[in-house]
């Protein structure tokens, strides 16, 4: 299997499918590429070069001990992208890949990027403060924490109905949608896992995103009982110079994997990139 090496030494699994201006797509917590699977192949399919990776602590990455930060995940990003010498490529992050995404153009800056997507992603800051009030309080997080330590995979389960929307009425999610969320969240190593919490609720990314100097759209949905709209898509595309921001009336966090909003996001993703 193809694999970069990070700063650590640690080894990042990487699919690399089709050819032509590259699209990098980073996933979501707590999941892996392979959520990423029917947006890589539509991507490749009209003529780009796809590549996705499993973030350090889960699915075929290494299960490391410490480097479970947003700093690590960023750094393990350009180790993936200069491994294959990626340039003008479009990064596209879900949920805290696009935490991932931001705080790579933070650390290494565009020279290699040529645009970025943030769908339902978490920036500029999850947690509620006097500061930013429209965020989650820290008592949300420590309940995933305690999901994760006392039956994660009952946690998984759970989780996935209000991840995609599955507890709303009318709701076009299969149990195959939510049965696959709970496989690829168990390939994820319980130290990654509850660490990774910390990482995405807690880190301000709202500098970083003020240093995006690329095309940026910004695209979350207004039924995201995750990653709450208010606190991160309204946010970011006001401090994004020049962001397109596009929101999915109606759409759960997990959209890109639900029919008829996945349809949506593919043709704007294919459109952004194409532009």
């Amino acid at each position: 299997m193809p694999f970069a090496t990070a700063a650590d030494g640690t080894q990042i699994f990487y699919k690399d499918w089709g050819s032509g201006q590259p699209v990098v797509f980073s996933h979501g917590w707590p999941l892996t590429a392979d959520a990423w699977d029917a947006q890589l192949k539509a991507v490749a399919d009209n003529g780009f070069r796809a590549v996705a990776h499993d973030r350090r602590g889960g699915g075929r990455s290494g299960q490391t001990w410490e480097g479970n930060d947003l700093d690590t995940y960023a750094d393990d990003l350009s180790a993936v992208i200069e491994a294959l010498d990626l340039r003008d490529a479009v990064l596209v992050g879900h949920s805290t890949g696009g935490g991932e995404v931001t705080r790579y153009i933070g650390r290494h800056g565009t020279g290699r990027v040529a645009g970025a997507v943030l769908l339902a992603a978490i920036p500029p800051l999850m947690l509620k403060t006097e500061a930013n009030p429209e965020g989650l309080p820290i008592e949300v997080f420590d309940e995933i924490r305690q999901g994760i330590l006392k039956d994660r995979s009952q946690f998984y389960r759970d989780l996935s109905a209000p991840f995609y929307g599955a507890n709303r009425d009318g709701s076009a999610v299969t149990q195959g949608i939510r049965d696959q969320f709970w496989l690829w969240s168990m390939t994820v190593g319980i130290k990654g896992a509850y660490d990774c919490v910390k990482a995405f609720s807690e880190t301000d990314l709202t500098e970083d995103l003020r240093t995006f100097d690329v095309p940026t759209l910004i695209a979350h949905g207004d039924d995201d009982q995750i990653v709450p709209i208010v606190a991160a898509g309204e946010k970011s595309s006001k401090l994004v110079r020049g962001a397109t921001y596009r929101v999915y009336q109606g759409a759960p966090h997990g959209l890109a994997m639900v029919p008829g909003f996945a349809e949506a996001f593919n043709a704007d993703l294919l459109d952004f990139a194409r532009g």
